[in-house]
């Protein structure tokens, strides 16, 4: 499988080096540096940029006709218009906050333990994340999809990193050293504390997953998730 990687930082390196060693080729390695040359003879990308180029690089895509896996985070306010135009193009599409496979099955079981509690009102749920330093946005798209879990099986209602009001899930961001990422949910009471907690020990896990998303992706069309790719339901 030919892959362009979109984005040639710590991630893209490490995806680079988890690809070649799975047997694919990479035909482009996309920085600040070059343009998107190769694209079209890509089997499949794999974006992990910046928020500021996300939307650019997933519509190249689009347009070059190249199914897109994007890891990159902080655009999403945008991401029913790369829906829309994936659709517009016929093109296939995954975005993920987080495509390591432990994270993904850290998802469902944050949902359903929120479910569990929701029939508990003594109980108050909130969120730490702790990143690396050279993490960009805060809180990480990761803390979001996991707070997104909570509010869709509960009766929180959004998330803040400020003082929380009583429907709101408070998130606590820190950036400490080189941390790839330590998500960690914790419902409090008076009497007792439940909690849950996945921790990265490097990079190789969220690259091996964009990975695998992407040898899925080939031939498909559509916007999926890694629910799809995984077979989690």
């Amino acid at each position: 499988m030919k892959i362009a990687l979109l984005g040639y930082g710590k991630m893209g390196q490490t995806i680079e080096r988890i690809a070649l060693g799975r047997g694919h080729e990479i035909v482009l390695k996309k920085d600040e540096f070059n343009t998107y040359e190769g694209l079209s003879n890509a089997d499949v990308a794999i974006d992990f940029s910046i928020p500021a180029v996300a939307v650019e690089n997933i519509s190249s895509c689009f347009y070059a006709n190249v199914p897109v896996i994007s890891g990159t985070t902080g655009w999403l306010d945008r991401y029913d218009e790369m829906e829309a135009l994936c659709n517009e193009k016929k093109g296939a599409f995954i975005s993920s906050s987080n495509f390591s496979l432990g994270v993904n099955l850290f998802f469902g079981l944050n949902e359903y333990l929120a479910k569990m509690m929701s029939k508990f009102d003594s109980y108050t749920v909130n969120m730490e994340e702790i990143h690396h330093t050279q993490k960009l946005d805060a809180p990480s798209g990761t803390a979001i999809s996991l707070a997104k879990g909570v509010i869709e099986n509960s009766n929180y209602t959004n998330w803040t990193m400020e003082t929380p009001e009583s429907n709101q899930i408070h998130i606590e961001a820190k950036r400490i050293g080189n941390v790839p990422g330590t998500h960690t949910v914790t419902y409090n009471s008076g009497i007792d504390t439940i909690e849950i907690k996945h921790t990265a020990h490097n990079r190789d896990g969220f690259a091996l997953g964009a990975v695998i998303a992407a040898e899925w992706i080939v031939g498909k069309q559509g916007v999926f998730t890694m629910r799809d790719v995984l077979e989690l339901k």
